[in-house]
């Protein structure tokens, strides 16, 4: 084809269970172990001026095998908050960004994560929607809004999501 960039090679990203790795991006948001403890995660959600609180549900249809995520978000003014509802377990995609601000997704992580803990993003990260496996899910979400570029998103090079470490198996379930 004339006059067409040739387009690189999908990114793949393998997943990884929950882990401290999350921590520029944000937190995993876990239950207490005692009966009758509250585990606090009030930080997440402090005021930010100009700005109100947000609280909605959402509905999310399951991901399908392969299909590669070509779109990641941000929300600048705000820590975005999903805590499961009814979810078996997702996926968490964040990525640094380049000097100019915009989504590295060669350095991205991918975390496996199961429905019994929820996910804190930082403001201003870059990271994938609400990514549900085994079946469709619902998440509480939470963040401030009022501001023009509360949601930002933007194209990236296509990235494969993985859950298997041993790629070249053709059993590999994304």
């Amino acid at each position: 084809m004339t006059g067409t960039t040739p387009s690189k090679a999908p990114i793949t990203l393998r997943a990884q269970p929950p882990s401290a790795a999350i921590t520029p991006y944000g937190a995993f948001i876990a239950p207490p172990d005692a009966p009758g403890a509250r585990a606090r995660h009030d930080r997440w959600l402090a005021p930010v001026a100009g700005l109100a609180p947000s609280f909605h549900l959402n509905h999310v249809a399951p991901a399908k095998a392969n299909t590669p995520i070509e779109q990641v978000e941000r929300h600048p003014h705000s820590a975005q908050v999903f805590l499961p509802v009814d979810v078996a377990r997702y996926l968490v995609t964040v990525m640094p960004a380049h000097p100019d601000g915009s989504p590295c997704p060669e350095n991205a992580l991918l975390f496996e994560v199961p429905g019994t803990l929820g996910i804190a993003y930082a403001p201003g990260v870059w990271h994938v929607g609400a990514t549900v496996l085994d079946r469709a899910g619902h998440f509480a979400v939470l963040m401030w809004r009022g501001a023009q570029d509360d949601d930002v998103f933007t194209e990236i090079p296509a990235c494969i999501l993985s859950l298997d470490t041993e790629l070249d198996r053709p059993s590999a379930r994304v």
